[in-house]
């Protein structure tokens, strides 16, 4: 029996847990992001907030205006079952947060790829690079 196809079977199935695994960090992080920024965890634990935690699209965000009022919320059918629900100064807040977090990130990165290039990989012990890219 070749290994090849255990092989493969067992590093796709990694791929996807990771890939799973990773989603669930995002989504959480998100979730973490919508309470700092005021909006309010409503859990669907009746039958009727199930069936309309059913009826929204997952992990989006869906605004309705209600007396003049704009209200978002975002539906999380995977993580908690719950709804996050927030006025536009909330929302404000999130956009703001996810702004920002985006900026850090960015900076994170920069600063990587500049200690990269002060260990100066074309040279040194490894040689020179062929000049091909």
């Amino acid at each position: 029996m070749s290994r090849s196809p255990v092989f493969a079977v067992l590093a796709g199935t990694a791929l996807l847990l990771g890939a799973c695994a990773n989603s669930a960090d995002v989504i959480g992080q998100r979730e973490d992001m919508l309470a700092a920024a005021g909006f309010s965890l409503r859990p669907a634990d009746t039958p009727d907030r199930v069936a309309s935690l059913k009826g929204l699209p997952p992990h989006k965000f869906v605004s309705s205006v209600r007396g003049g009022v704009v209200t978002y919320v975002y539906a999380d059918p995977t993580i908690c079952g719950c709804l996050y629900v927030g006025n536009q100064a909330a929302y404000g807040r999130y956009q703001k947060m996810v702004f920002d977090k985006k900026i850090a990130d960015e900076q994170q990165t920069a600063a990587q790829l500049n200690d990269n290039a002060a260990l100066n990989w074309s040279v040194g012990p490894w040689g020179a690079w062929p000049p091909y890219w």
